[in-house]
């Protein structure tokens, strides 16, 4: 059984930090390429990065490019989403991603507020 629990997220000020983690199980996820996308209040989910087995290709959003790093554990079967100099308009609920044999698996989400 396909699972993906993000965890990491929280309140934090403009400017701010956070890293979300995804861990992954029920798939062999050294092989497959994981992503993150997000969802603003009233906006549709929109692809903030992703990363390809061996993380050596790790292309993400134009909004997130220099402020966000996406990495991965294939050890612990984990993604992260390192968030740096965040902003108000980061503010949304963010999820893990993987496409196993045309399937696409999502999380349930961690909500990331930017506010001060």
């Amino acid at each position: 059984q396909v699972q993906l629990v993000e965890s990491g997220g929280g309140l934090v000020q403009p400017g701010g930090s956070l890293t979300l983690s995804c861990a992954a199980s029920g798939f062999a996820f050294r092989t497959f390429f994981m992503s993150w996308y997000r969802q603003a209040p009233e906006k549709e989910r929109e692809f903030v990065a992703s990363i390809d087995p061996t993380g050596s290709r790790t292309p993400y959003a134009n909004a997130v490019k220099g402020r966000f790093t996406i990495s991965r554990d294939n050890v612990k079967n984990t993604v992260y989403l390192q968030m740096n100099n965040l902003a108000p308009e980061d503010t949304a609920i963010y999820y893990c991603k993987a496409i196993l044999g045309g399937v696409m698996y999502w999380g349930k989400g961690t909500l990331v507020t930017v506010s001060s």
